[in-house]
Parts: structure tokens; C-alpha cells; sequence
């Protein structure tokens, strides 16, 4: 299930879960109970893309532009704290988490997040979060960027309607109505980005296991998870 281990593989001590898929797929759900159900640190990685992203709004810079992206994000702070609930997730030392969730910050993420250089900044940033192991990390590429030698890697994914119909409930409510026809149409664009974005497109790594959520029930996405998980938690127990 995972690639052939390096000098940094050999020294964990506990496994890295990689969890990759499109937008609105539950990589988040189902993160953050693979973290609780095997005591790991759920770190959502999408999250750092989206500070980045609300701070780029919050000084009025072009999403277009990568270099004074690069330049603003060597001068920010990302932190996150794992919570029971989810990442609290701090901006330079102020709590963003629930504005991180907004629909202007989700559609600013996706644009700045096709830059190379600032895909590498990040990548860097989140290979420093796991590096130690026992962590559940999702986002759009740690099974073919970020730790293409996780232990562990999970593809979640879902047809397109499905997906958008499960952000458009999940939506924070906004001034002007947004319709769930105009949710899916922003998800597709998204998707479009993600997966030809010359810097790791979104894709299944080699070895990942592609879980596919369309006609699941929640419960049994979770099953299926934790079976995955749990036959490498064992094959490593001495």
C-alpha cells in the first residue's frame, strides 16, 4: 500500500494516513474520526491553504499573482491545534476556524493553491506537521507530494452531484441566497483546477486505495476506513 520506505520512513515510529480526494468528498469527516478511533493528530491541510488565502483577502492581493503570494506567506504564521471537534485552526495568532469555512475564502483557496512555489512552501510546512507519524493528514495531494512514503493512503471520492449536494447542506449561511446548482458549478470549476494544475494535480496516488463514497452510507465509508487502516496498524504491532 505504500511506497518503498527512505531514511525518514525507517526512523517513525507511528504510520502516516494519507487521505487525498476532491472538494466536498468528507475527507474531513473522515479524518478526523480515523484520528480519534486510533488516537492520531488530525491535521487538515486544506486549512493552512485556506489562511493563506483569507489573508491574501484581508490585504487585497491578486490570487493570480504568485510572487507576492510567496512573499506574503513566508511572512505569515499557520498554526494548527487538533481538537476533538477539528483543527482550531490560527492566522498569524488569531482564531480563524469558522471563517476559513466561508465560500469567498473556499474559492480564493482554490485559485491560489495552483502555484508552484507556494505549493512548495506549504508542502514543506506540512512535511515539518507529520514528519514524527501518528497523524491522519488530508488535503488534495499527501499521498503523491507531501508524503508519498505514507504508510497508509486513502482516495475518497464521490460523483460530482453528490459532492456538490453535501457542500451545498454543509454551506455557512451568507446574505445572498446561493442555490445548489451555482454550489456545483463552483465545484466543478474547482475540480478542474485541482486535477490539470501543473503542480500535483489532484489524482490517486499509485498505491492508494480509492474509496468511493457515492453510494455509501457515512457509516460505511467509516467501516471501510478503519478496516484499511487497522489491517497496517496490526501487520506493524511486533
Amino acid at each position: 500500500m505504500s511506497s518503498q520506505p527512505n531514511a525518514e520512513t525507517a526512523v517513525r515510529k507511528r504510520p502516516v494516513i494519507a487521505i487525498d480526494g476532491p472538494a466536498g468528498a468528507g475527507k474531513s469527516t473522515l479524518a478526523a474520526h480515523l484520528a480519534r478511533r486510533f488516537g492520531f493528530l488530525n491535521l487538515e491541510t486544506g486549512a493552512m491553504y485556506r489562511a493563506l488565502a483569507l489573508k491574501a483577502i484581508e490585504c487585497d492581493f491578486c490570487f493570480d499573482e504568485e510572487s507576492p503570494l510567496v512573499e506574503l506567506a513566508g511572512r505569515t504564521k499557520i498554526r494548527l491545534e487538533p481538537q476533538l471537534e477539528g483543527n482550531r485552526v490560527l492566522l498569524d495568532g488569531v482564531d480563524v476556524s469558522r471563517r476559513i469555512r466561508d465560500t469567498d475564502v473556499t474559492s480564493a483557496a482554490s485559485r491560489i493553491s495552483v502555484h508552484p512555489l507556494l505549493r512548495a512552501w506549504m508542502v514543506a510546512q506540512q512535511r515539518v506537521l507529520g514528519r514524527q507519524g501518528g497523524v491522519v493528514m488530508e488535503g488534495r495531494d499527501i499521498g503523491t507530494a507531501v508524503f508519498p512514503d505514507a504508510e497508509v493512503k486513502i482516495f475518497l471520492d464521490a460523483a460530482p452531484e453528490v459532492r456538490g449536494s453535501r457542500r451545498f447542506r454543509q454551506a455557512t449561511p451568507v446574505p445572498a441566497p446561493v442555490t445548489e446548482e451555482a454550489v456545483l458549478r463552483e465545484m466543478q470549476e474547482r475540480d478542474e483546477r485541482d486535477r490539470n494544475r501543473a503542480e500535483s494535480p489532484l489524482k490517486p496516488a499509485a498505491d492508494a486505495v480509492v474509496l468511493d463514497s457515492t453510494a455509501l452510507t457515512l457509516d460505511e465509508v467509516l467501516t471501510r476506513a478503519e478496516e484499511i487502516v487497522r489491517s497496517h496498524v496490526e501487520r506493524r504491532v511486533p
